[in-house]
């Protein structure tokens, strides 16, 4: 059992929370507790996994298969000085980073895909990454320039969902209209001339969401600006909310 905060798996462990560079050349990221380690445990992307006794118990109710799995037991005090939550459940698991290239994208052509310019919070990231999971959105395409999904205050909020939806990270848009020509393409706009409900869901479309703060930085050729029509007197809503209401009038189509 590792019991030293001196140890060289805490200082690992830590700078995979921290460093977004530490992350992408190891090629591993971080994900705690028992909602998210089970998908990891799933989908067989654990490098190794860090447990204390609390944490061993606790999947040991969870009934998951932790053969051939890497397991390092360690102090609760160990625990505490990896985990970045506000309280450790003592399930810690490196993982490996999902790999998704350009040309894998062609093959979402036929869906209604999900395009995030620049976003930055870690909350809408993973929220967004939930209610798509949820919505059964199939893939989600991110910018140069935001939030790193496999960060770890944006691996919680999935809830483990980042394990069941592929997330393209880094496109420029420019290459997404190469990539998918024929897709579609709608940016909400609260200014928008089409309201969400007129929208033809049976075309397969890009929706394409800008920054929290100033919406998107470039204009987007042959782009349909969509509304979200407000009955009550709230000013606007969040990139979230609005994602969310989005995703839930495609998944009724």
């Amino acid at each position: 059992m590792i019991e030293s905060l001196h140890s060289p798996h805490v200082a690992r462990v830590k700078a995979l929370l921290s460093s977004k560079k530490d992350r992408q050349e190891a090629g591993l990221f971080v994900a705690e507790g028992l909602q998210g380690v089970r998908e990891a445990i799933r989908n067989n992307s654990i490098e190794s996994l860090y447990l204390t006794t609390s944490g061993q118990v606790r999947l040991a109710k969870a009934n998951l298969d932790l053969q051939g799995i890497n397991i390092i037991e360690i102090s609760d005090n160990v625990a505490e000085a990896m985990s970045d939550a506000i309280t450790s459940q003592g399930i810690i698991a490196v993982c490996k980073l999902p790999k998704h290239d350009k040309g894998e994208l062609r093959n979402y052509q036929n869906h209604h895909l999900i395009f995030l310019d620049e976003i930055q919070d870690p909350g809408n990231a993973g929220t967004i990454l939930r209610t798509a999971d949820a919505m059964g959105i199939k893939a989600i395409i991110t910018s140069p320039g935001s939030v790193d999904f496999y960060s770890p205050k944006v691996v919680r909020a999935t809830a483990g969902s980042l394990w069941h939806i592929p997330v393209f990270t880094g496109f420029d848009l420019d290459d997404v209209f190469e990539l998918l020509p024929n897709q579609k393409r709608y940016v909400l706009d609260a200014s928008g001339d089409l309201e969400l409900t007129k929208v033809n869901f049976d075309t397969p479309a890009l929706w394409i969401f800008g920054n929290e703060a100033r919406g998107l930085k470039r204009d987007v050729a042959q782009a349909i600006r969509v509304s979200i029509k407000m009955l009550g007197n709230a000013e606007s809503l969040n990139l979230a909310a609005s994602a969310a209401i989005v995703m839930h009038e495609i998944s009724r189509s």
